[in-house]
């Protein structure tokens, strides 16, 4: 297994947490915001939940991810077997490979820059893991799984819907199941990200299509560790046979808690205005501080670089008091990159603001 990357920033923490200021944390894309009143009522209202919840949820959850799917990614035609709920996307990222019964003989493609969790699934399952630049740069043989992720976690870079039919094409010619994960979909700036599942990039078909969604970046629900994934009804099918002997199961006051957050749009509009604001400080900031930012049109994060070492960059900000993330924890393309995300308080941000200029 590779080291844990953020062990590794634990160094240069320590020397931002020394400004006379306090350390602005921009490394790890955590929500501070408050969790929206409804969320927190319907969990509280669901707290005396003595019995074990089901691993599939409630039929209530499980209407509220389709409905969801069909407002918000133009999907159609889901029924309650296109639906998987999960305790949050990162576990079944990690675990998906392995729950598929990969093995030795079999490989995982993620993007060249990626969310390294990717990697971890496929070394946890013992299956080899690749690095892709787009579905035509890959070989088919032994493929058994392919990850994308638009909007991109580091860059924030967005696939276009031509992209991504033609992803899902070569998938079902090759045999190789898709799963898109898309947990910043709610977050574009510059672009409107499109779902897999929506019509005009799946055919309006499932076979061998699956999308993985959060609730932790729109609604700030990270600590309740509630996310869903929609698609193949044969591969959610039987990753829910395998979950039920797991006991995989989302606590029943969360799953009551995500039916309240997929139902209000209110608190979304919200948190993305927000967001905007902080995005819009910190980029300024950075561009006028000599940063380059790159794709960065969606997600919560920027994609940002001075043309040094990642770790150069993040010794110079972290004696500002600043901590960010070095590129290369999500590949070696990022070497000269660090992401910077903007889920600080607006306090937290504009201390950036006046340290940068400084």
């Amino acid at each position: 297994m590779p080291v844990f990357p953020w062990d590794r920033l634990e160094p240069f923490k320590e020397a931002a947490a020394a400004h006379p200021d306090g350390i602005v944390d921009l490394s790890v894309g955590t929500p501070v915001d408050p969790v929206p009143e409804p969320v927190r009522q319907a969990l509280a209202d669901a707290a005396d939940s003595p019995g074990y919840p089901t691993v599939w949820g409630t039929a209530a959850l499980r209407a509220a991810i389709t409905g969801w799917c069909e407002r918000r990614l133009g999907a159609r035609g889901l029924t309650d077997r296109h639906v998987l709920p999960v305790v949050g996307s990162k576990e079944l990222v990690a675990w998906l490979p392995t729950q598929l019964g990969l093995g030795a003989a079999d490989r995982v493609a993620y993007p060249r820059l990626a969310y390294p969790t990717y990697e971890v699934g496929a070394r946890l399952a013992g299956a080899e893991p690749v690095v892709h630049d787009g579905v035509r740069t890959l070989d088919p043989a032994g493929l058994r799984l392919l990850w994308l992720n638009s909007p991109s976690n580091p860059t924030g870079r967005v696939l276009s819907a031509a992209e991504l039919r033609e992803t899902v094409s070569w998938a079902r010619e090759h045999g190789v199941l898709l799963v898109s994960d898309e947990c910043y979909l709610e977050l574009g700036w510059e672009t409107d990200p499109v779902s897999v599942l929506h019509p005009e990039v799946c055919g309006g078909s499932y076979e061998g299509v699956v999308a993985v969604h959060s609730l932790s970046k729109r609604s700030n629900l990270a600590g309740y560790r509630a996310a869903f994934a929609v698609g193949d009804p044969a591969v959610l099918g039987e990753l829910l046979q395998i979950r039920k002997h797991g006991g995989m199961m989302v606590p029943a006051p969360v799953q009551a808690a995500t039916v309240a957050a997929l139902g209000d749009d209110t608190h979304v509009a919200a948190q993305r205005e927000r967001y905007g604001a902080r995005r819009r400080a910190l980029r300024d900031a950075l561009e006028r501080a000599g940063f380059r930012i790159e794709h960065s049109e969606a997600s919560l994060y920027l994609w940002a670089t001075r043309d040094e070492s990642c770790w150069e960059t993040v010794e110079a900000l972290s004696q500002r008091g600043l901590l960010v993330a070095p590129g290369d924890f999500y590949g070696t393309a990022g070497e000269r990159f660090v992401r910077v995300a903007f889920t600080a308080t607006d306090e937290r941000v504009a201390a950036a603001v006046r340290r940068l200029a400084g």
